[in-house]
Parts: C-alpha cells; structure tokens; sequence
C-alpha cells in the first residue's frame, strides 16, 4: 500500500480521468515530486503504510501520534467530543485536522482539512483538499493492531475506497531521530542528469 493505494482495490483506486493521468505521468517520472523525496511531509497515508515504526500516546482528550519517517512527523487527533470543524474555518495542513470517537472497541477517526497537491502513496496517487479520511482502529488482540482507512475525495476519485494496514507491537525499541537532507531529487530521473553519464 505505501507504494500503490490502490492495490487491494479490486481494479485499482477508482481514478477521475484527470488524477489517472496524473499518476501516469509521475509513475513515468519515477516519484520525484513525491514530497518526501523533497523532505517535506509524506503525509498521513504515507507515512501510514511506511516501513519505519510509529508510536501512540493515548491522554482522556487526545491521541498523538509520532511516526519516525518523514522527518519524526507529530499528528494529533482529538477524542475530546469535539466535532469537524467547516472546511472554511480549517487552515488547511499536510496531515489535515483529525478528530477520533470510540465506537465500541473501535477508533474512528475523521479527518479533513487537507492541503491541495498531497500524495496518498510512492506512485502519486493524488489527494485534494476536497478530500476526506476515516480511520478505524482496532485491536483484534494483544500485540497486534488492525487500520482500515476509507478514503472520499470526490475531486479525485469517482467513488470512495478502503484500504488495510496490520500493525504488530515493537516493546523492545523506541523511536529514533530521523533527518531529512534534500540532495535535489532530479536525479531520481533522466539519463541526462550528469549522476547518469558515462565516466571517460
């Protein structure tokens, strides 16, 4: 899923024709505007279904969420009561603005808020800030952590879709730092880049 959304859609993600074109030409480009290729943030998919772990600090009105990749990215979500507040009163961010409830056993957790131009995955599947997110949480037992996220985006998407991720408990490690240095992600493509000439 970190590389294709899509993946465990049957037919893939359900494209509008403008973002189907658009992630063939940044699959063609080989990602190199992925954002984290740019050390900005990857975003909450991304950094959903990233290989590097992550840790959850659960308070009575909050959830915080820190992923080591993507620079150690901090994410709040509020279990307050508090509900979505209007996409006009929302300064729109990379991670977008989450609220979560409980519903029995499960978290649910919405979200919206979005910048325009995000990255749902490593091929460019393109999230706008018309978008919205909704997490469900749950632990099916000790060790081990079930993500099922449905995403709704109209302007991008013709229908909404879901996809899963399985997480298993780490106790024997903790998170470490992690440092983005932007080296110009251009040479991710080309052979004219000098990096991919012959040497003589």
């Amino acid at each position: 899923m970190f590389g294709d959304i899509g993946g465990q859609t049957q037919g893939g993600a359900p494209y509008q024709p403008w973002a189907a074109d658009l992630v063939k030409k940044r699959v063609a480009d080989n990602s190199k505007d992925n954002p984290d290729a740019h050390c900005l943030p990857m975003g909450i998919m991304q950094m959903t279904s990233h290989p590097y772990p992550r840790k959850f600090i659960h308070t009575p009105t909050e959830l915080v969420a820190i992923y080591e990749g993507s620079g150690t990215t901090v994410r709040e979500i509020f279990v307050d009561g508090r509900a979505l507040p209007a996409a006009k009163d929302v300064e729109p961010w990379w991670n977008g603005y989450s609220v979560g409830r409980w519903d029995g056993d499960t978290l649910v957790v919405e979200t919206t808020g979005f910048m325009d131009d995000g990255w749902l995955d490593v091929k460019g599947s393109p999230l706008t800030s018309e978008g919205k997110m909704i997490e469900r949480y749950r632990r099916p037992s000790y060790g081990t952590l079930e993500l099922e996220v449905t995403i709704d985006d109209p302007k991008a998407y013709t229908k909404p879709f879901t996809a899963r991720v399985n997480y298993r408990l780490n106790l024997e490690s903790q998170l470490i730092e992690f440092v983005c240095i932007d080296k110009d992600a251009q040479h991710y493509v080309g052979s004219d880049h000098p990096s991919n000439q012959p040497t003589k």
